[in-house]
């Protein structure tokens, strides 16, 4: 498992795209889990979003949602290097 770990619920509009192949095969550290509820009743089908070392990273389009959690994981690795 890697050193960012990104939380996605499987109801939310993110899964629209195949978030764990993206971000995985762009950054080894990364793991992506999928859970039938992360608990943030009615966010996932109301936006893309996700949980990326603990905090929720959230935008109007899914496109929008994946740059920044790129951003956020940019950040995290950051952090380690």
């Amino acid at each position: 498992m890697g050193i960012i770990v990104i939380e996605i619920c499987d109801g939310s509009l993110i899964t629209s795209i195949n978030l764990e192949e993206i971000l995985e095969s762009k950054y080894p550290e990364v793991a992506v889990i999928e859970s039938s509820c992360l608990s943030f009743c009615g966010m996932c089908a109301k936006r893309p979003y996700a949980i990326v070392n603990g905090k929720r990273i959230f935008a109007k389009t899914t496109e929008e949602c994946l740059r920044l959690i790129e951003e956020h994981i940019e950040v995290e690795l950051a952090l380690y290097a």
